[in-house]
């Protein structure tokens, strides 16, 4: 072999030598099954024929690869948003493996949850003593202040009673009876992520203001919803509100513990809302959430106590920035500072310095509801057409909402927005109506390099490329991240197709 101590190669150079190769082609020939390579030619082109994308939407008893994830990890996602809290998650380890990986590889930061760990005698008999006893291991060997509960499918599907467990449990020992241990259920099998954080998110809420009694004051509760740049979001939401001098709330904030520092002190919880905070929040005039499709149930549940609700769509650019600051305007009495409005000019005058190279532009966009609406509507801010929006999580009334967007900008024109579809159906938006650039998160490079069509990375998750989620993409500061990103993609294609010299280079520029 051609890797030894002398010659160290990486495992993408590697894998180019030539055993590698040769072993690669054995193992195809005499373990695959392999069909020949013209007939798995033919058949992949046709599959990006409109005669397939006909047959591809017409499908209904299969997913391809959904642009979303299961509720148990939006769960555990709300809870690290609270002051020494430890996700525990109520079935088995590998599941609670796949959530603590996922975030871990988008964060790049340990992700701390606990799982009951039930196995099959468990689904049999239920899984009352894996609470006790996992409940009594977590706060014996993690000291959390809270430990939130959630479930995956083993647990739903044989009916364990989260409620009647964690009482079994206290009366037991296994927890302090004062301990605060609120719970959600959150089956894997129905909704997505952004479902289980408004059920857990919901969850928190019901266990410390069911029976406060409130009285209102003149104070905003902000909620965040499931986010993957939620390190950069927060940092300047908060920069925004501190600016306009209100008194504010934060329900699950995450930015600090997926954000830890290296300086040789190991921090299983950083950051969070302050328990004491969330019970005060009760009080509060009003509750605002960044994400309408992620907090249904919450907003119902905080108007339900009492508060007024606004519910935004990922505040992303003008428009979305607007509404934002607005909305606290109008809800807490403070103007918005002219430092604010400066920025909304600089914004408005990168977008006039650069509209030439987006206008005309077309794109498709795939992700969470809320994602998808905030994009779609900076793009036809920009004079760009966002052809195809896709959103597997997406429902009715938020492909109605789409396409009223839509129609709202003359850009919006042939668009289509399309709720409960998968990445397959993507493949074939692509293959028949092609565009110039696909938004979404890093699932995307693999139609990127089937279809051809550029992948610029926006979403969650993001795997392949580092630190995204430490820079903003709401507020006026987010919106102008947002359109260098996605200039710097439109020039690096540029010049990718004019790069031959003599031949093409007629537009490969210093100056644009």
């Amino acid at each position: 072999m051609s890797q030894n101590a002398e010659k160290v190669l990486d495992h993408f150079k590697l894998f180019r030598e030539p055993e590698y190769v040769e072993m690669f082609e054995s193992k195809k020939k005499n373990f695959e099954d392999a069909v020949p390579a013209e007939e798995l030619e033919r058949v992949r082109e046709w599959a990006k024929s409109w005669e397939y994308r006909e047959k591809n939407f017409a499908r209904e008893a299969l997913t391809v690869n959904p642009a979303k994830a299961c509720q148990p990890l939006g769960a555990v996602f709300a809870a690290v948003g609270f002051e020494s809290t430890l996700p525990f998650v109520h079935g088995s380890q590998g599941c609670v493996a796949y959530y603590r990986s996922h975030f871990s590889r988008h964060f790049k930061e340990p992700t701390s949850c606990v799982s009951s760990s039930m196995t099959e005698d468990a689904a049999v008999f239920g899984g009352l003593q894996n609470m006790i006893d996992g409940l009594a291991n977590s706060n014996a060997m993690y000291k959390p202040k809270m430990i939130a509960v959630s479930t995956t499918c083993m647990a739903e599907v044989i009916g364990d009673d989260l409620n009647a467990f964690i009482k079994t449990a206290k009366e037991k020992g296994s927890v302090p009876m004062d301990m605060d241990v609120p719970y959600a259920h959150t089956p894997a099998f129905v909704g997505s992520h952004v479902t289980g954080y408004d059920n857990s998110m919901k969850g928190v809420l019901t266990h410390f203001w069911d029976n406060a009694e409130r009285t209102p004051n003149e104070s905003i509760n902000l909620i965040n919803g499931f986010d993957g740049y939620v390190v950069g979001n927060i940092r300047e939401l908060k920069r925004v509100l501190g600016l306009m001098g209100v008194d504010y709330t934060l329900i699950g904030d995450q930015s600090d513990v997926w954000d830890t520092p290296t300086d040789g002190e190991f921090r299983m919880y950083d950051g969070g809302t302050k328990i004491e905070d969330v019970k005060a929040a009760v009080n509060a005039k009003a509750t605002l959430s960044m994400q309408e499709y992620c907090t249904e149930k919450t907003l119902a549940y905080c108007a339900d106590k009492g508060q007024q609700t606004v519910a935004l769509n990922h505040p992303v650019g003008i428009a979305g920035t607007d509404r934002l600051l607005m909305a606290l305007s109008e809800l807490t009495g403070k103007e918005i500072p002219a430092e604010l409005l400066k920025e909304r000019g600089r914004l408005v005058d990168a977008i006039a310095d650069s509209q030439a190279h987006i206008h005309g532009k077309s794109f498709a966009i795939y992700g969470d509801p809320d994602l998808c609406y905030g994009l779609t509507e900076f793009l036809l801010e920009l004079g760009a057409e966002p052809k195809h929006v896709l959103s597997t999580n997406g429902n009715k009334a938020w492909a109605e909402k789409m396409q009223a967007l839509f129609n709202s900008s003359p850009f919006g024109k042939g668009c289509v927005a399309y709720a409960g579809k998968d990445l397959w159906h993507m493949r074939s938006l692509l293959a028949t109506e092609p565009v110039d650039f696909l938004i979404g998160n890093t699932y995307g490079k693999y139609l990127e390099r089937d279809i051809g069509t550029p992948l610029i990375r926006i979403g969650f998750p993001v795997f392949d490329r580092h630190h995204h989620h430490r820079s903003p993409i709401w507020g006026y500061q987010g919106g102008m991240n947002l359109l260098v990103k996605l200039l710097d993609k439109i020039f690096d294609e540029m010049d990718k197709d004019t790069n031959i010299p003599s031949k093409t280079d007629y537009s490969f520029d210093i100056i644009r």
